[in-house]
């Protein structure tokens, strides 16, 4: 008997949804192709629309227009019972009076399985998930990360032929969800089963996915792998985002080297054609205070575990990020320069 369904592909085609109530749109002609046991994350500010697109494909919200595509089938025209969707919320929806391995079991009783086949699955997904030893035992006893996985077993017991994830990890303290990031997608990925995931964080976006969506007011900005977004983003927007680096123009001297700052000579990531205007991310690890840079003014510091991230203006008004173990003041006078060997990543067509 198998514990787990065959993963499906998952495609969003044209989607467009506004609220009732919205003058905006909330999801603005998205189109998203997930394939069968791909890992893929939705990323963006607040209110970019990665909730509302896993609700479209749940089926607790019908789009205006568009198609939304399970392994080729239309399932808009599907109830949401019949769509084979696992859905794993923010909060985990646990239900308080009912121990672990009852939690797991709901919704296969809810579907009327046969009760041997019920406790097999509910057994197998209590082993998949690492929580045997508490089927037992109460919601109310459990950690975080304990309840997390209870939330995904319920979900996996099913046998969706997708799962949808919802800020699975918000509910967690930072120490702990950093621990515990690893360990989810280890599971994910070890079920098969095709997952959409969506978060806030970058950094929790680049380390989980296959690929990642980037949205902003409803719209796609870039879809892409981890490696894709980061060594060539769409936009501006992308760059800054994913990242938080600092964007600013330069003239290309030849196929691969620009000025920036009045004098600094940089290595960029990808040609580009001499005389043109190129868009730059610049990220603190592309530069460090050294007494051969350019002469610059520090505006912004923060301590980040015995480290500051600092922004500096230089004379020409481009702003630089660097990093120093030691405090300086808004208003000192440092010289920065680029770190040797560094390339700097062009953004968009770098024009």
């Amino acid at each position: 008997m198998s514990v787990i369904s065959e993963a499906a592909s998952l495609r969003y085609d044209r989607i467009h949804f506004t609220y009732p109530d919205g003058k905006l749109a909330a999801i603005d002609d998205v189109s998203i192709n997930v394939d069968p046991g791909e890992l893929v994350v939705l990323v963006g500010p607040s209110g970019c629309g990665k909730s509302t697109l896993l609700r479209i494909a749940a089926g607790l919200i019908v789009p205006n227009s568009g198609r939304l595509l399970i392994d080729g089938e239309d399932a808009l025209k599907l109830p949401p019972e019949k769509r084979r969707i696992g859905w794993v919320p923010q909060s985990y929806a646990l239900f308080e009076h009912l121990n672990i391995a009852e939690n797991v079991g709901f919704g296969l009783k809810m579907q009327k399985t046969p009760k041997d086949e019920r406790e097999y699955l509910v057994s197998e997904m209590l082993k998949l998930c690492r929580i045997e030893e508490l089927a037992k035992r109460s919601v109310r006893a459990l950690s975080g990360g304990q309840r997390q996985r209870v939330a995904i077993a319920r979900a996996l017991a099913v046998k969706p032929r997708v799962l949808l994830l919802d800020e699975p990890l918000a509910a967690l303290d930072p120490q702990l969800r950093i621990a515990i990031r690893a360990d989810l997608e280890e599971l994910l990925r070890e079920s098969g089963v095709t997952s959409l995931f969506v978060t806030h964080d970058q950094s929790e976006a680049l380390a989980l996915a296959d690929k990642v969506v980037v949205l902003r007011s409803g719209k796609v900005e870039q879809i892409d792998t981890p490696d894709g977004l980061w060594n060539h983003p769409a936009n501006e927007f992308v760059a800054a985002f994913l990242s938080n680096a600092l964007i600013t123009t330069a003239t290309a001297f030849d196929g691969r080297t620009v000025q920036i700052a009045g004098k600094l000579q940089c290595r960029t990531n990808r040609e580009v054609v001499a005389g043109s205007s190129v868009t730059l991310a610049l990220r603190k690890e592309n530069f460090e205070l050294s007494p051969d840079g350019v002469r610059a003014q520090v505006v912004f510091s923060e301590y980040n575990g015995g480290v500051y991230h600092m922004k500096a203006r230089t004379e020409f008004g481009v702003m630089i990020p660097v990093s120093s173990k030691e405090e300086l003041a808004v208003g000192t006078a440092v010289l920065v320069d680029v770190k040797k060997n560094s390339e700097l990543t062009v953004v968009g067509a770098g024009v």
